[in-house]
């Protein structure tokens, strides 16, 4: 690091005050502080005869050099500030900047949504869209600023002394705070000093003081919009208010800011007020952040604990060379039973959305530990499905955000791999070839409605092709999937295909599949067992309020997204899969795990058994009786055809109704049977057996060498005589 000193030369319109050399805490800054260096700040006024403005300057002086990490600069719209690192305080005078802080209390709730807007106060707002209930942290704006969802809570420009106020509603312990900009496309606006009141009654206040100097602490805040920053107290403070007065902002601005607050919970010693509620789960399990390491360790404890229900084995290597590790799970581990369907659930796409991936290994721990107890519902899902779990797709992004702490990754930091590639943008688009062809009516007959193969331009050597996602390719043809869900971060809202409109160029469309009623069951059914999404009482995470259509939505009416696993897995192959956006916080907190454990337990479980709903069977060889790979299954008024695995055995995730399905396989009659679907649990039951056409027989005594039986050589002769 850089030992630093700060000289320091202040103007005012009126005094003209020089300073030599001095120390951060001299200033009133928080010990371990500093400012941007040759920044122009805008402070207000706090008396009436001081002037509204202060210019700062401050040279950095090298006094000793160490060796020093290199650091992205972040580009700033104009040269009034420049962007520095993440500062935080330190017990001594010396400025440091530490790679990773580990804060000590958890996060109050802005971000996640456990404070509500009622305990949010603000001396002042620009408007409701940018009120105090939009002063949380990672909060994202809508499209267009000024309307009721903007991106950060901001004082009125005339407001001198403006201040944004958070009611814990009980005494808490007080520990931090981190901070953003405003979160927007148009505007730039961010505070880059603060202070800090406390009060137990929102009367009487008092302020975070600098022991050395005695004067008010004066936080370092934020050099862009969207880095968050985190002041540790030099003292934890009890209370049940606390206050952020901005100081200082960037000069072009307002005061804008978004918040998280760092409190422990406190028991009163004379029981005046109750103690602060804590997030819990009935099940004994391992609620905590696991990195790499830890998952391998975590997923090889399951694995030993559970041996004749589990199996772990990898699909491939990310581009650091991590091992994208699946646990399957079933009551035969390692084989495709007949008739037996196959689920999955990934996790961890963007590295930086964290909830699913710890999801994922808590839900292969509470499996082993019920099938071991013998609960009914667990037993039967192990022995009637197999599941597999791909708890992190992108562990290279993932690395890089744990290693950040769930409070200061920010909105994107791990959210692309290695290679700075978007693995749900990654996949081949095998959309548009599909309605190319449809618009010119060569679908189904000409061109499949299944199964689309790859482009050309897809598999050549110099395509932008992630590992992770060929991994996951690979992994898709080898495993005749029926069912799978996406769990992601930053909403709460379960979308389905199409993801990508159909209209080029459009940001927004309704593109619904063939099998849209079927998408709409699935999404419907995960929403409607979630905790979180059926409370009634939530407001929006950001700009949209999903609870208005059930929690639901189609991907393409939400946002198009071009190359999605969603619309590849429909498209080229068997597979049904839809993403569930789990939390409003995508890395939240290891204490509030247990809570989002409970939020999406039976929404878990109960998704996974929608595998049974439809239709199911086996497609036979009249004569052999042998399965037949590759069958074509056709629901008549679907235009979106499946097929049968290798050993004849499928399934059509169907909604309840009456349906004429066919079965089809090349040298096989066409056989149809009427096939109804009911409300009751289970798949229907739709076998088919199919008779090979004479053409087929033929061609196979020839191969065989055989003589051509009489009644074939008749059939053969009467259709030659209708041909000609």
């Amino acid at each position: 690091m850089w030992g630093l000193l700060l000289a320091v030369t202040a103007f005012a319109p009126s005094v003209g005050l020089s300073l030599g050399a001095t120390s951060a805490s001299a200033l009133g800054l928080a010990p371990g502080s500093t400012l941007a260096p040759h920044s122009s700040l805008t402070q207000p006024s706090t008396k009436a005869n001081e002037t509204s403005e202060q210019h700062v300057r401050l040279r950095v002086i090298k006094k000793k050099k160490v060796i020093v990490k290199k650091r992205k600069k972040l580009r700033q719209p104009g040269p009034s500030v420049t962007a520095r690192p993440l500062v935080t305080a330190s017990p001594g005078k010396t400025l440091i900047l530490p790679e990773k802080q580990e804060p000590g209390c958890p996060p109050l709730g802005l971000e996640s949504l456990r404070v509500s807007d009622s305990q949010l106060e603000a001396s002042s707002s620009q408007s409701f869209g940018l009120g105090p209930h939009r002063g949380r942290l990672n909060i994202q704006s809508g499209l267009e600023d000024g309307d009721l969802y903007d991106g950060a809570w901001c004082a009125e420009q005339q407001d001198t002394e403006p201040w944004l106020q958070v009611d814990a509603k009980n005494p808490v312990r007080f520990s931090g705070i981190v901070t953003q900009g405003r979160n927007s496309v148009w505007r730039y606006d961010w505070v880059t000093s603060y202070k800090v009141q406390f009060s137990n009654d929102s009367q009487t206040w008092w302020k975070s003081r600098n022991h050395s100097s005695g004067m008010d602490m004066v936080f370092p805040a934020n050099s862009d919009p969207e880095t968050p920053v985190l002041n540790l107290l030099p003292e934890p403070q009890v209370a049940r208010f606390i206050r952020l007065l901005p100081q200082t902002w960037f000069q072009r601005g307002a005061p804008c800011l978004r918040a998280e607050i760092l409190a422990c919970p406190v028991s009163d010693p004379n029981d005046l007020f109750l103690e602060a509620h804590t997030l819990e789960s009935s099940d004994s399990l391992d609620f905590r952040h696991h990195n790499y390491k830890a998952m391998r360790k975590l997923m090889k404890q399951v694995n030993e604990q559970c041996p004749n229900i589990t199996r772990i084995y990898s699909i491939g290597k990310s581009h650091q060379g991590l091992k994208l590790y699946v646990m399957e799970m079933s009551d035969q581990p390692g084989e495709h039973e007949l008739g037996e369907p196959e689920v999955r659930y990934v996790a961890g796409m963007h590295g930086n959305e964290a909830l699913g991936r710890e999801l994922l290994l808590l839900l292969m721990q509470f499996l082993c530990r019920e099938f071991l107890r013998g609960d009914p519902r667990v037993t039967r899902l192990l022995t009637e499905t197999r599941i597999h779990l791909l708890p992190s797709m992108n562990p290279d992004g993932y690395e890089t955000a744990y290693h950040r702490g769930s409070e200061l990754v920010g909105w994107a930091e791990g959210r692309w791999t290695h290679q700075g590639i978007d693995l749900n943008h990654n996949f081949a688009d095998l959309n548009t070839p599909l309605w190319y062809a449809e618009d010119d009516g060569l679908v189904p007959h000409t061109v499949p409605n299944h199964h689309l193969p790859l482009p050309t331009y897809y598999t050549l050597p110099n395509a932008t092709v992630a590992p992770e996602t060929w991994a996951v390719i690979r992994w898709m043809k080898r495993i005749p999937f029926v069912l799978s869900a996406n769990l992601h971060g930053g909403e709460l809202v379960v979308s389905y295909p199409f993801d990508m409109t159909r209209t080029p160029w459009a940001a927004r469309e309704l593109t619904p599949t063939p099998d849209d009623a079927v998408f709409r069951w699935l999404s419907t059914v995960y929403a409607g067992t979630n905790r979180v999404m059926q409370d009634t009482d939530r407001r929006p995470c950001h700009s949209q309020d999903f609870s208005l259509h059930g929690n639901v939505i189609n991907g393409a009416d939400w946002h198009t997204v071009p190359g999605s696993m969603n619309d590849f897995s429909y498209l080229h192959t068997n597979c049904f899969e839809v993403t569930v956006e789990l939390s409003c916080d995508k890395f939240p907190h290891e204490k509030e795990l247990p809570q989002e454990w409970e939020n999406n337990k039976d929404a878990l479980l109960t998704y996974l058994e929608q595998v049974r709903m439809g239709i199911a069977g086996v497609v036979r060889d009249k004569d052999t009786e042998l399965g037949i790979a590759d069958a074509v299954i056709a629901v008549e008024g679907i235009n979106h055809d499946v097929t049968t695995a290798w050993g004849g055995d499928y399934w059509r995730l169907l909604t309840p109704g009456d349906y004429m399905v066919a079965a089809s396989a090349e040298g096989y009659h066409t056989v149809k049977q009427h096939c109804r679907v009911t409300f009751e649990e289970g798949p229907v039951p739709c076998n088919f057996l199919l008779t090979k056409t004479p053409k087929q027989r033929l061609r196979e005594l020839l191969a065989a060498g055989a003589k051509v039986p009489p009644d074939l050589r008749r059939k053969l002769e009467r259709l030659r005589g209708q041909k000609n």
